[in-house]
């Protein structure tokens, strides 16, 4: 496996399912969501199939598909299983892999262990994605402390929305991160507009052997 990055988020329905796709493109990559909750609309393995326009063998399956939109440890809870932590192991795969995360870094996995506590195992490159919108301060500097207090590699924060230079500037300053890249929200989202934004917010050199911090 060349690369790996961990996509992880501020908060949940922000749009990082979205960056993963453009991050996948752009990569020409693999995607690997190792837990689905909600399975009655598109899945984000699903989305993430359409937008990068990649063949669906690039798609890894899911480790644990679960039927309820809620917490994975509540989804699981609701089919009577509990998910097992030690069986979400980074795939192999012969070229650059995005894993996405559920929600934010704290999501529970079951009553004991969160995302964050897999990441920190992973030690992979992980990509913060914040909104530009109100409240992405707060948020996005307690994330940071999160993966720092655990370790977790940060490669840098992706934000996504309309610029707000002051609120990305800050963010850079006192949380003490680079930022990556900004993914404005499009009106038009379609394989080819979403390659487009991302050529033009981000830099791929980033995304190639950048230290973290």
């Amino acid at each position: 496996m060349k690369q790996a990055f961990v996509v992880t988020g501020t908060d949940t329905g922000l749009g990082k399912t979205v960056f993963s796709a453009a991050l996948v493109q752009a990569l020409n990559g693999f995607y690997w969501k190792p837990v689905q909750s909600g399975l009655e609309e598109e899945t984000d393995s699903a989305i993430v199939a359409r937008l990068a326009a990649v063949n669906t063998s690039r798609i890894l399956p899911e480790t644990y598909r679960l039927k309820l939109p809620a917490s994975p440890h509540r989804s699981a809870e609701a089919e009577g299983m509990e998910i097992e932590p030690e069986r979400l192991a980074v795939p192999q795969v012969d070229g650059a892999l995005v894993i996405e995360g559920a929600g934010g870094l704290l999501v529970p996995l079951t009553r004991k262990v969160t995302f964050a506590d897999v990441f920190a195992r992973w030690r992979l490159p992980t990509i913060l994605c914040a909104r530009t919108a109100l409240g992405t301060i707060n948020h996005t500097l307690l994330s940071l402390e999160a993966m720092r207090a655990r370790k977790i590699p940060v490669l840098g924060v992706a934000f996504i929305g309309d610029e707000v230079p002051d609120t990305q500037a800050i963010i850079a300053e006192m949380g003490r991160v680079r930022v990556l890249g900004r993914l404005p929200d499009l009106a038009l989202l379609s394989p080819q507009t979403l390659r487009r934004a991302f050529q033009q917010g981000f830099d791929l050199s980033d995304f190639k052997g950048s230290e973290c911090r």
